[in-house]
This record gives C-alpha cells, sequence and structure tokens, in this order.
C-alpha cells in the first residue's frame, strides 16, 4: 500500500468554503465509486482556513494516469470536477488548470 499527500486551496470566501465542506460530507455515490475504483483504499481531506490537504491511500495497482483516464470518460465526475471548480484555485506554483498537487515527503519519524 502507498500513501500519497496532495494539496490545494479554496477561493478564501467563508460562504463558498461552508458550501465546499457541505458537498464533502454527502459526495454523489459515483464520486465515491470511482475514487474506490481507481484503487484508493483511503482518503481524507483536512482544512485549514482555505488550505486543504488531502491523504489517500492507495492499492498497488493505483495508477494517477489511470486515475486521470477514467475521470476524463466518466460523466458524472466530470460533472462534480467542474462543480467544485467554483470553489477551488490553483495553489501557488502549480501547473495551469492543475487542482490537487502532490507533496513531496520530507519527514518520517519511523
Amino acid at each position: 500500500m502507498k500513501r500519497y499527500c496532495l494539496a490545494l486551496d479554496l477561493v478564501n470566501d467563508p460562504v463558498l468554503i461552508a458550501e465546499y465542506e457541505a458537498y464533502h460530507k454527502n459526495i454523489w455515490p459515483e464520486i465515491k465509486q470511482s475514487i474506490s475504483d481507481a484503487g484508493i483504499l483511503q482518503m481524507e481531506i483536512y482544512r485549514f482556513t482555505n488550505r486543504l490537504f488531502m491523504i489517500m491511500e492507495v492499492n498497488d495497482e493505483f495508477s494517477f494516469t489511470a486515475k486521470a483516464s477514467a475521470d476524463a470518460a466518466n460523466p458524472n465526475v466530470q460533472q462534480w470536477e467542474q462543480l467544485m471548480w467554483k470553489y477551488q484555485q490553483a495553489i501557488p506554483g502549480s501547473k495551469p488548470g492543475e487542482k490537487w498537487v502532490l507533496m513531496d515527503k520530507i519527514f518520517s519519524l519511523t
């Protein structure tokens, strides 16, 4: 099993942040299914002000490329992603159009 950590910023607006959190307390079943189908075993998102931090634990077959390809072919995921852009903004240093940015691990206690 592998673990990935990613970051993303939200638009810094308390109303939009509350809406975003409400969506994530009850994600669409199709989105949950697409996450599981990709080999993501566990996913958590944390927030500090408008900065998000995601932890994903994935199986050995997981691939970001395969996930992106499956998402592009899934109209429900595309609809969700389009909706989420209302709330999200690219994190400084990300590429144009890039949402979640993979973080580099720089320390481990073990």
